[in-house]
């Protein structure tokens, strides 16, 4: 795989947290990623606050909030966002005919991708201890080492090329286009309020330590 694809899932996996900002242009799939990321902070208001302040200015960049897509995110629950998805078919009334086989896709698309994205972001949190660290057999234990350390690590590269594959078709599917505009963090920051990672607010909010962020 080209160095270009494995930055381009690197990020796509990441925290987008403002100590480690994405590095390359931000477009649709990069928006999936941050409402998984809702999703899975559901518990956490500071991390929902600031993972739908992301979305939400990348939305606006990419035109959409006002489209099927758009009204479907903001009527659903964080933690149930992923699953709303595909209802996004119901809303587009211009094109009802299909709209049950949609439903079905987007739904397996987007169960895959969430999929995908918490086996690649699972190396990211192992902060406490590493998976099967509480496994007293000690043969048992270095064999869950072995695998998760060779195995898993040296093949996600390869496996985690289904994200980007997975976000054309669901961009196709969501929003009826094949155009998958980018736009710089600078460009979002100045023109659609995505929230500054070098705003000490921004910070504050994403450590939990500030309700919010002007």
């Amino acid at each position: 795989m080209n160095t270009s694809d494995q930055n381009r899932i690197h990020q796509l996996t990441s925290h987008y947290g403002p100590t480690n900002p994405p590095q390359l242009p931000l477009d649709f799939g990069d928006y999936l990623s941050l409402l998984w990321r809702v999703d899975r902070h559901a518990a956490q208001p500071h991390l929902v606050r600031y993972y739908q302040d992301c979305a939400r200015a990348l939305a606006r960049a990419i035109g959409f909030e006002r489209r099927s897509l758009g009204r479907v995110i903001r009527m659903s629950e964080p933690g149930s966002i992923y699953r709303s998805l595909s209802n996004v078919p119901f809303r587009d009334t211009s094109r009802l005919e299909d709209a049950l086989a949609r439903k079905a896709a987007i739904h397996q698309l987007a169960q895959l991708r969430a999929d995908v994205l918490a086996i690649g972001s699972y190396q990211h949190d192992w902060v406490v201890g590493w998976p099967g660290s509480g496994v007293l057999d000690t043969e048992l234990r270095d064999r869950i080492f072995a695998t998760l350390f060779t195995a898993l690590r040296g093949q996600y590269s390869h496996f985690g090329r289904l994200l980007l594959v997975v976000d054309v078709v669901l961009l196709e599917l969501l929003l009826r286009t094949r155009q998958m505009p980018e736009y710089s963090l600078g460009m979002l920051i100045d023109r659609f309020g995505y929230p500054d990672p070098e705003d000490p607010a921004v910070r504050a909010l994403y450590r939990g330590e500030a309700t919010g962020w002007q």
